[in-house]
């Protein structure tokens, strides 16, 4: 079903939160297997230098000749950086360790927050036919995130439900408030996912009921429970939904992307 919502193009969200260990990666390659689970053709984009992403997809390192650091820096073909993975409807732009020095070579360039947003755009684009990206930033708020915030559409944030969740919102909400005053004025909240979430653990709840409390319909009303097998799925190089399709973590992934299509559409 598409996405009313959608400008034309893909649709284009940055997952993003400056802490790390808080599901990011496993969010961005399992909500890319759910989106593509219920019909749609996602791309996923590398821009943490750990490649965590691409090893998560089955991307094998020396598979990785052009990353995000020559989709940035270089000119550089989208043919040649856009992978196919082993999973139907997703394609990825890997990552290497060469990305961690991205920010020393973007800083002498006068459009050094816009080349993401400008990659992205290329016409090629055009003969993928995605409907979303999904970006994988780093965990810290550097110019690479700044990149994918103003390449993007919209923000998912992972928040993992432990004590002191919601502290480094606040720093993450004043990077976003910057960027829409100076490159991106359009770019909205897609919402707060609660992740590693333990129902029977009373921190777990009183984390969730502050986060409603505060942000109030931010939040998804979809919760990522605390999975051995989302644990488990990236050593096996695949998303929970191909290693385990019937797990809770699976299930709830497919959640998320179906409460994630709906807003949009609501929204509209």
């Amino acid at each position: 079903m598409p996405d009313p919502t959608r400008p034309p193009g893909p649709k284009i969200i940055s997952v993003a939160n400056q802490k790390g260990g808080v599901g990011k990666t496993t969010t961005t390659i399992n909500l890319a297997a759910a989106l593509a689970e219920i019909g749609h053709s996602v791309l996923v984009v590398d821009l943490d230098p750990q490649g965590n992403a691409s090893t998560g997809l089955g991307v094998e390192m020396d598979e990785r000749e052009f990353t995000t650091y020559e989709l940035l820096l270089e000119d550089i073909d989208l043919k040649d950086v856009i992978l196919k993975t082993s999973f139907d409807d997703i394609a990825i732009v890997p990552a290497t360790v060469d990305l961690s020095s991205a920010d020393i070579d973007l800083i002498s360039n006068e459009k050094r927050s816009f080349l993401l947003h400008d990659a992205l755009r290329q016409p090629q684009m055009d003969e993928y036919a995605f409907d979303y990206i999904l970006i994988d930033c780093p965990p810290s708020l550097n110019l690479l995130t700044v990149n994918a915030m103003i390449a993007s559409h919209s923000i998912l944030v992972p928040l993992q439900s432990e004590f002191f969740a919601l502290e480094g919102l606040s720093q993450l909400m004043l990077t976003i408030r910057e960027v829409r005053q100076t490159g991106n004025p359009d770019l909205r909240i897609e919402g707060v996912v609660l992740t590693m979430y333990d129902a029977r653990n009373n921190l777990s709840q009183q984390v969730e009921q502050d986060a409603r409390d505060n942000l109030g319909d931010v939040v998804f009303k979809t919760r990522i429970p605390r999975n051995v097998r989302v644990s488990e799925s990236p050593s096996f190089a695949m998303p929970v939904l191909n290693y385990d399709a019937t797990s809770k973590g699976a299930i709830a992934y497919r959640e998320l992307a179906r409460e994630l299509v709906d807003n949009n559409t609501a929204r509209a």
